[in-house]
Parts: structure tokens; C-alpha cells; sequence
């Protein structure tokens, strides 16, 4: 089985994080828990199914520029992996249900949003 959706937009990379982290000790948890929402939500309206048992997840950063470097994009799949297992989408989030994570990236100036992918691994 496979699924996909998108989330619109960018989400904050770990650099904003640890900013936020710095500056008051409940941004930080403020922002995980509005971007985990994000996702969560994103998975329900558009009608991802349930997964039960190993998944393996592609995620698409697609910026619309390259001033962030990769890895402070792709930290942002913490909020998205909770998400899913908010939303049902997944069972958990560990490597007992996680089989592999990769990441792509792409640019789109006009449309900067994220895919997701969940396939049964």
C-alpha cells in the first residue's frame, strides 16, 4: 500500500527550534506542538489510511530557495512523523514500525510545501 500528501508551505527548520528553545523555554514546545497539529491535520483532510504494519517514508522539502541547508529543513520530520501517529496514520514512530526514512529536495519559488510518502516497507 502506498499514500501521499502534501502540507503547504515550509515548517520551521531546527535553527528557528533552537531559537525558539532559547528565547522562552515554552516556544519551542508551542511550536512542536502547532506544526505536530499541522500535520496531523494535513493527514486527515486529505483522507490518508491507517498502516499497521512496517512503513518506510520518503519526505519531499521542496523550499522556495536554497538559503536553508538540508539538514535544518529536514528536522522538521519530527513534527510530521507525531502527526502521523496523532492522526493514525502510523502505528508509532520507532524503528519497530519505521523501516527507513529518506529525503528529497526540490525547489518551487511559487509553491514551497512538503510531500509525504508512506508505503508499507
Amino acid at each position: 500500500m502506498r499514500a501521499r500528501m502534501v502540507i503547504p508551505g515550509r515548517m520551521p527548520g531546527l535553527n528557528d527550534y533552537v531559537r525558539a528553545e532559547r528565547s522562552n523555554r515554552f516556544a519551542a514546545s508551542k511550536m512542536k506542538k502547532q506544526q505536530t497539529e499541522r500535520a496531523g491535520i494535513a493527514a486527515v483532510e486529505q483522507r490518508m489510511p491507517s498502516f499497521n504494519g512496517r512503513v518506510e517514508i520518503i519526505f519531499t522539502w521542496v523550499e522556495e530557495n536554497r538559503r536553508r541547508d538540508m539538514d535544518n529543513v529536514a528536522f522538521a520530520k519530527k513534527f510530521i512523523l507525531d502527526g502521523l501517529v496523532r492522526a493514525g496514520v502510523i502505528l508509532d514512530d520507532t524503528p519497530r514500525y519505521v523501516a527507513g526514512l529518506a529525503d528529497r529536495f526540490d525547489y518551487d519559488k511559487q509553491h514551497p510545501r512538503i510531500e509525504v510518502e508512506v508505503r508499507t516497507a
